[in-house]
């Protein structure tokens, strides 16, 4: 009998409601489709403690700790040091999910600019991964980041939505581009073309469970057993066996967050 090819969800939410009173079956099923590991981020204090605790409960699970930008705020000293204090614990591999959302604007664009800025000082300085959620700021993004990305880990585009410009830039960063399920819904042309033009040693999949649920599941809640659909599409469109795609796909993860 075959085995089924490794797979690792680089990014979910498992402390979120959807998944309340049902973690343990959520991630059993993901075990049974293949999918070895999982990484649950933060986007708060609140949720970054939340995911370290089902980090510290589950074998090969993961977590992130970080502010995402709709969470935004001036970041004291002390707010800094709580940020540090929850990356330390050995089973946090990244400083995420932070970035800039002009799309929603929920914080305003300068505070969401600094939040970002600090959090990436602190992944410098505990040389951990960061996780960047950007939505319709790539401007200011490729603004702030290059002065960093020299002395930053390779990093994560998660959820990438750029086109293969954008792409390129990131690329020339040395980031790693993560996929969600969008990449299996038929108006995603540029995404698509991203991932066929990208090469497979930087690429990364995700599900950002419980949302974005890839078909055939698009409109239910996503689940980290769902990312073999999206990969199996990248193998599709890139015409490369989707053994090679696992493969690939999981030793980046391996190599980014040193599990």
């Amino acid at each position: 009998m075959q085995e089924t090819p490794e797979l690792i969800d680089t990014h979910a939410h498992l402390d979120f409601p959807e998944f309340a009173g049902s973690i343990p079956a959520a991630i059993e099923r993901a075990f049974n489709a293949g999918v070895s590991t999982i990484v649950t981020i933060g986007i708060d204090f609140d949720t970054s403690r939340k995911a370290a605790q089902i980090a510290g409960i589950y074998d090969r699970i993961y977590a992130s700790a970080g502010i995402h930008p709709h969470a935004s705020f001036k970041m004291d000293e002390r707010d800094l040091r709580e940020l540090e204090n929850l990356a330390s614990n050995p089973k946090v591999v990244a400083i995420g999910e932070i970035g800039l959302d002009y799309f929603r604007d929920r914080q305003p664009r300068p505070i969401q600019r600094e939040c970002m800025e600090r959090q990436i000082e602190v992944a410098l300085k505990i040389a951990k991964p960061a996780i960047f959620h950007i939505r319709d700021a790539w401007e200011d993004f490729f603004q702030i980041v290059p002065e960093f990305a020299p002395s930053l880990c390779p990093s994560i585009m998660h959820c990438f939505s750029g086109n293969w410009s954008i792409a390129r830039k990131c690329l020339d960063l040395g980031l790693y581009l993560s996929i969600p399920g969008v990449v299996t819904f038929a108006k995603a042309e540029s995404l698509r073309e991203v991932v066929t033009r990208a090469p497979l040693e930087r690429l990364l999949v995700e599900t950002d469970s419980p949302f974005l649920a890839p078909v055939p599941f698009r409109g239910k809640t996503n689940e980290p057993s769902f990312v073999f659909h999206t990969a199996r599409k990248i193998a599709e469109l890139r015409k490369e066996p989707f053994e090679k795609v696992a493969a690939h796909t999981t030793k980046n993860a391996r190599a980014v967050f040193r599990i």
